[in-house]
């Protein structure tokens, strides 16, 4: 929704969170940036490279914002000034702005200040000059440093009083946060400030506890000890004390004598409200252009005169604080709380977060929901000017933006974002309006699935098979999975951006059982027939097809980065058409003249391990694995990032090919018989497939690389057809591009043609040798995804680079390596026959719940159509009940009927609503569920599970019930109520209808990306691991600064780039600004992601060592044992984070002297790191020597010998004797034997002499707290090595050869995606005085 005061197109209007925190965020973040008026570099180097340059880019990635000076350099100076404000009634004061911002922006300030925030209504003047909202402040004659800007009250409208109003009513629940429970208006929860008493840094500094150690209590709860099995949920949520926030007035609500009669009208009433004071005082109130004033009108007699004694007052608080003392007192305490909370607590997010569990909220009166919630089921909103938003035009003309400059680019990525979040929200509350019946269809005479509707300008349609559209391809199944199809294809295009090429806002919405497709609308499509406005692609599947020269161009621009094969197919009356697109892609000009393409729904190949096509044989790798397999229906699709990651494979494979046919030709000089070349090339082809996992020995490494680059420069140089190249090379160059199936002679160009195995379309000579080639790659391209991409996954998750905690993470993980989600079984299977299956036990579990609960997911869907609107609630806390209730026989109470009066009960048979078969799902047993999942599973996953209840699963698999529940509600939309389950009761069941508090909806939609700021972020990234941290960290503020730019203060990109900001202040020693950096994260990943989610886990506890580093160890553990707690809840104990995690908290525990509660943990960590390393690793030799010494703080030597002894064991056997770290084990068992043997003469002493002996004291060490500083860097894999300025040369040296031999060998193997680095940025970094390195190496 636009921000409540502008008054523009909301293109122009600025987000909705006060200018001051941008202000707050840009100055701090980027002092080192900005200020200087450093030249910005235009971070995008040109849209179409060849693909040659390409990888070279990739290369050189992180010389990439210094090499780009030839383009244009921009200059954006930021020279903040200052100007006094005078406002009525109070002091003037000062207020910084910068000369990029708006007038409306300043607006958006005095709204949001304390001592301002309840005026709404008014203009600034500089000199008399009332200065123009939309303006920018360079551009406004005469403001300079120290003007003086009189902020002036103007007379109200209808519009401004409505305004007024909802402004005071958004003042008035600022501290509520049952929007936030609601998922309404983009607000979402944030628990951070719970657990740190307040803000940290600075004002934390006044708490500081470090000295008086003894103040702290450091006693976890319960629950959240290793080895506890409760699970308890309200924790998820804690309430404050003062859960209900300060009331100001009882009652606040249009009154009843709406709208003013004429002759009032006259007088200038706009309209009256009625007040219900905290005192019981009931009033009436007129605001008029002037102001607001007390009336004499009573419920139920009007009487528009001023009360006595007459108060009129251009602010309706001021009024209110004259009229009751109460509110006075309170509204100026709520202000001043207000504005306390951070920031990043009170802005929205861009998109909604749901909450999948709430406590109990009272339902209060409030005019301002009551009147969005009648005005918005009309389908427009009052305070947006033109009544509805023609959301095609907003989407499409931000596209039109010019995007020249690095400015420029900015102003459109920022407007493009900001209309995109617009629309993903209007979407979703339309698809609502429309499954809860409130919306007329557009063609109301058809039965419901084929019903389609309009409401504020956006079309929706249902996911079912309409008109058997999708006959061929699945019907239903086909329909319900196109619309994710199609947004993926929108994506796509959307990302390549080609000027001219217009896609249609697509958002997509599971609600209540049902899957709607919000798309906007195309000028003109509604008034004509689809077949007249079709002139490129076809409307039947191929079996009509038009092509049009210009789509064919425009598409052309695309086809290569999204690696689209040009192709010729045959029309009805046999006529080839060429496309370069797939065939059901429509062209459509609007009556804009605007040209639009729709049903991208086969943009990528088709996936064919899951279709089958007769006479057709899939690779052996394919077939050993039982592939191709029946699917629901025929349009999988493989993912864009499986498409790139072969791609890329298929370059280093032609890369080593070239290198290696160079050097046997430099060899023996003499002639090579072309013919034994590309036999010899394509044998090489399928050797290099295979030996694609191996890394070429070190000596050779050398010569090799000299290989690549030759290899690489003659690839070049005969893409651009240079004439010095010997014709001997380019023969080795060409038979090598023909080996991995180049479409092109004369560079690498791998592509698909995606209208290949499609029913329906027609091809000239089916036979014909480029169809083969094309088939060919499609079939290499399925079996390196089971060959390459799923091995290479399993590998991660075993060397722990990827650590998924929960089912989103780990399809996350799945995803970014191009797997589709139809292969978890297989992944599953191959993690249970694996080698390390016992360090994969997290994946399996992972993924055996991912499995079930999909399966849920989709049977929940089903259930949920034949359930009306009254049985909801009854109905899914009965669902719930046969999943995860141990009761064996529940019972669905069916909604009784309200409405019939109790005398006449007996004379009427109890009717039930609508037709009778809708309680059909009342009569589902959990037995007969758990048979359907099991079903479920087998036939879409093709995953065996021999379940009858949940007990038995849970019990089989070692699941939590507490995780399966959170999963199903958040793949689903339930919200529960926060309060415990009892799931294993055989008496009782666990849901009742009571416990079901609402349904949202599961939205999927487009995220655009800040382009220039992701470029400045990797370079950051890659300056810090070639250890220029202080280059890296200012590109980092760059970053952040560009991010904040394009996606206001809050999103989950500016995240990750805070946590990567925090941790390199951290190596660079300045804890302080990591604290600060770091809480941002926090609070950003709990409002933008969840406060459950994964992610805030792991921001959790970085910031606790920030904390810790800080002094703060009170707040350090009250984090790290809140992190526990999620991780418990999200996924369990047994899970490699924990070991981490665990060790963490027995160090803190250490350092405050809780020896005992210290080795609870520790020995924790150390059953865990066992399990998941391996007990040979250095992993767990550390953790013994840990553990070890803690039990020499407890005097235990015995204990403390013995695991000290295995630590230097494992040390001996993988590092060998002379290794440092060795040789500090072997000291450290010296010391200790020595204070065993002391303690041991203590004790005999005492028993031969009696307590008269005279006893020498021990030497105990107390950790001091630099030593667990040193210990907790350590486990975080932060180590900091003191080097000389000579070594730092030759270390950058060493690690910029390595750099590039990896980068040239290893990047492309592993195919990671630039999505990865941005999700996981602290797995890999380098620093100039600290190699981070995980804690295998740091403990080497």
């Amino acid at each position: 929704m636009v921000s409540k005061t502008d008054e523009t197109s909301p293109v122009a209007a600025d987000t909705r969170e006060g200018k001051e925190l941008e202000n707050d965020i840009g100055k701090e973040a980027c002092d080192c940036a900005h200020s200087s008026g450093m030249p910005l570099v235009n971070g995008d180097a040109g849209h179409d490279h060849s693909e040659t340059e390409n990888h070279k880019e990739r290369v050189d990635d992180e010389t990439r914002v210094d090499d780009e000076n030839e383009q244009e350099v921009i200059v954006i100076q930021d020279t903040g000034f200052t100007v006094k404000m005078h406002a009525p009634g109070i002091e003037p004061f000062d207020l910084q702005v910068s000369p990029q911002e708006m007038v409306q922006e300043i607006h958006q300030v005095l709204m949001d200040r304390e001592d301002t925030c309840h005026r709404t209504c008014f203009s600034l003047q500089l000199d008399g000059n009332v200065l123009d909202n939309f303006s920018e402040l360079k551009s406004i004659e005469g403001l300079h440093e120290g003007s003086n800007l009189k902020v002036v009250e103007e007379p109200y409208t209808v519009r401004e009083a409505r305004i007024h109003v909802r402004h005071i009513r958004d003042l008035l629940k600022s501290l509520d946060p049952s929007d936030s429970y609601n998922g309404i208006d983009c607000n979402s929860l944030s628990f951070l400030s719970m657990f740190t008493e307040g803000d940290l840094g600075e004002t934390g500094k006044r708490k500081r506890k470090g000295s008086e150690l003894e103040q702290i209590d450091c006693t976890p709860p319960e629950h959240i000890l290793p080895g506890s099995k409760e699970r308890p949920l309200l924790f998820l949520q804690p309430q404050t004390k003062e859960t209900k926030p300060l009331q100001c007035l009882k009652v606040l609500t249009m009154s009843g004598w709406n709208p003013p009669p004429g002759n009032r009208k006259m007088h200038g009433d706009l309209m009256y409200l009625y007040v219900v004071t905290m005192e019981d005082r009931h009033v009436s109130i007129t605001a008029s252009t002037r102001g607001f004033y007390v009336n004499q009108s009573t419920t139920y007699i009007f009487n528009p005169k001023p009360a006595n004694p007459s108060f009129l007052s251009h602010s309706l608080v001021e009024l209110l604080s004259q009229t009751s003392p109460i509110f006075k007192k309170n509204f100026a305490t709520l202000q001043k709380k207000r504005v306390q909370r951070h920031p990043f607590e009170r802005i929205a997010t861009p998109f909604q977060v749901y909450s999948w569990t709430a406590p109990v909220m009272e339902h209060a009166m409030d005019c301002v929901r009551a009147e969005d919630a009648y005005t918005s089921r009309l389908g427009y909103e009052e305070h947006i000017p033109g009544q509805t938003r023609d959301w095609n035009e907003e989407l499409q003309t931000t596209r039109e933006l010019p995007r020249k400059n690095l400015p420029e680019r900015l102003l459109r990525e920022r407007a493009i974002f900001k209309v995109h979040s617009d629309f993903a929200a209007a979407a979703t509350r339309g698809a609502m309006a429309v499954i809860d019946g409130n919306v007329m269809a557009i063609n109301p005479g058809e039965e419901t699935k084929m019903q389609m509707f309009i409401w504020n300008n956006i079309f929706f349609s249902l996911g079912f098979d309409v008109r058997d559209h999708y006959k061929d391809f699945g019907g239903d199944n086909a329909a319900y999975v196109a619309p994710t199809n199609d947004l993926n294809g929108v994506r796509a295009y959307n990302a390549v951006d080609v000027e001219g090429l217009y896609t249609l806002g697509t958002v997509v919405v599971d609600y209540r059982g049902y899957r709607v497709t919000a798309q906007s609308i195309i000028p003109g499509i509604l008034e004509r027939e689809q077949e007249q406005s079709v002139i490129y692609g076809s409307i039947d599947f191929g079996k009509t097809v038009v092509s049009h020269a210009k789509y064919l161009e425009l598409l052309e621009k695309t086809a290569r980065p999204l690696k689209i094969q040009k192709h010729n197919v045959l029309s009805e009356k046999d006529d080839e058409v060429e496309l370069c697109s797939s065939v059901e892609c429509k062209g459509i000009i609007g009556n804009d003249s605007r040209h639009y393409i729709l049903d991208l729904l086969r943009t990528f190949p088709p996936d064919l391990n899951f279709l089958p096509v007769e006479g057709e044989e899939l690779p052996e790798e394919c077939s050993k694995m039982g592939f191709p397999k029946e699917h629901r229906h025929r349009l999988s699709c493989l993912r864009q990032e499986l498409i790139e990651a072969f791609v890329e494979h298929r370059y280093l494979v032609f890369m080593k090919l070239a290198a290696l046919q160079l050097m046997q030709q430099k060899a023996n000089r003499q002639e090579k018989d072309c013919a034994a070349m590309t036999e010899n090339g394509s044998s090489c082809l399928t050797g290099a497939v295979e030996n694609n996992k191996t890394v070429l020995e070190d000596g050779k490494a050398e010569e090799n690389l000299s290989g690549l680059d030759q290899a690489r420069d003659l690839a070049e140089s005969i893409a651009s057809e240079d004439t010095t190249v010997d014709p001997k090379s380019k023969e080795v160059t060409l038979n090598a591009y023909k080996a991995v199936g180049s479409v092109s002679n004369t560079s690498f160009d791998i592509r698909f043609n995606p209208d290949i195995f499609s029913p329906g379309v027609r091809f000239h000579d089916p036979d014909c040798e480029e169809l083969q080639k094309q088939k060919q790659l499609l079939k290499d391209a399925a079996a390196f995804l089971v060959s390459c991409q799923i091995p290479s996954l399993i590998k991660d998750c075993v060397d722990q680079t990827v650590l998924p905690m929960d089912g989103a993470t780990l399809a996350e993980a799945i995803h970014q390596r191009g797997i589709n989600i139809r292969y978890l079984a297989k992944i599953v299977q191959l993690v249970s026959k694996s080698l390390a299956r016992q360090q994969l036990d997290h994946i399996h579990k992972l993924g055996v719940t991912e499995l079930i609960t999909r399966s849920v997911k989709h049977i929940f869907k089903i259930y949920l159509q034949g359930v009306e609107l009254s049985g909801l609630s009854v109905a899914i806390s009965h669902f719930l009940n046969c999943f995860l209730s141990s009761f064996p026989n529940p019972v669905a109470h069916l909604p009784t009927d309200e409405l019939v009066s109790k005398k006449k009960r007996n004379k009427r048979k109890p009717r039930h609503l609508g037709n009778a078969d809708n309680t059909a799902w009342a009569s589902m047993t959990p037995q007969e569920l758990w048979r359907n999942i099991s079903n479920e599973a087998k036939s879409y996953f093709s995953f065996s599970m021999d379940c009858e209840s949940v007990d038995q699963a849970v019990e089989l698999y070692g699941l939590q019930k507490i995780s399966l529940l959170r999963e199903i509600c958040v793949k689903s939309g339930i919200q529960i109520l926060l309060k415990e389950y009892n799931f294993d009761s055989r008496h009782r069941p666990t849901f009742t209808e009571e416990d079901i508090l609402n349904i949202f909806p599961v939205v999927k939609h487009v995220n655009p990306k800040a382009s220039d700021a992701f470029h400045f972020f990797q370079s950051g990234q890659a300056k810090v691991q070639q250890g220029f941290l202080k280059e890296g960290c200012e590109l980092i503020n760059e970053a952040l600064n560009l991010f904040n730019n394009v996606y206001g203060a809050m999103h989950v990109e500016i995240c990750a780039c805070l946590r990567l900001l925090a941790r390199l202040n951290y190596i660079m020693g300045d804890y302080n600004e990591a604290l600060s950096n770091q809480q941002k994260a926090v609070l950003m990943s709990e409002r933008a992601l969840g406060v459950d989610h994964p992610n805030t886990i792991q921001e959790y506890m970085h910031l606790a060592l920030y904390c810790f580093a800080n002094g703060q160890l009170s707040t350090a553990l009250k984090l790290l044992y809140r992190s526990r707690y999620l991780l418990l809840l999200v996924y369990g104990e047994d899970h490699p984070e924990m070991a981490l995690l665990d060790s963490n908290i027995g160090l803190v525990l250490h350092g405050v002297m809780e020896h005992d509660l210290a080795l609870r943990f520790l020995e924790s960590a150390l059953a865990i790191n066992g399990k998941y390393h391996g007990v040979k690793s250095l992993k767990v030799a550390l953790s013994h020597h840990l553990v070890a010494r803690v039990y020499e703080s407890k005097a235990e030597f015995r204990s403390a010998l013995q695991h000290e002894k295995d630590g230097y064991t494992i040390y001996k056997n993988q590092l060998g004797d002379n290794h440092e770290k060795t040789k500090e084990s072997s000291e450290y068992l010296k010391y200790l034997t020595q204070q065993a043997v002391a303690l041991q003469r203590t004790m005999n002493e005492i028993y031969r002499n009696g307590s008269s002996s005279s006893i020498l004291p021990l030497k105990f060490t107390a950790s001091p707290m630099a030593g667990v500083l040193e210990q907790l860097n350590v486990i975080n894999g932060i180590l900091f090595i003191p080097l000389s300025q000579k070594d730092l040369e030759n270390l950058k040296a060493e690690v910029q050869r390595r750099q590039q031999l990896q980068e040239t060998v290893k990047r492309v193997e592993q195919g990671e995606t630039t999505e990865e680095k941005v999700t996981a940025p602290h797995h890999r970094e380098k620093s100039q005085t600290t190699i981070e390195s995980s804690t295998e190496q740091a403990s080497a």
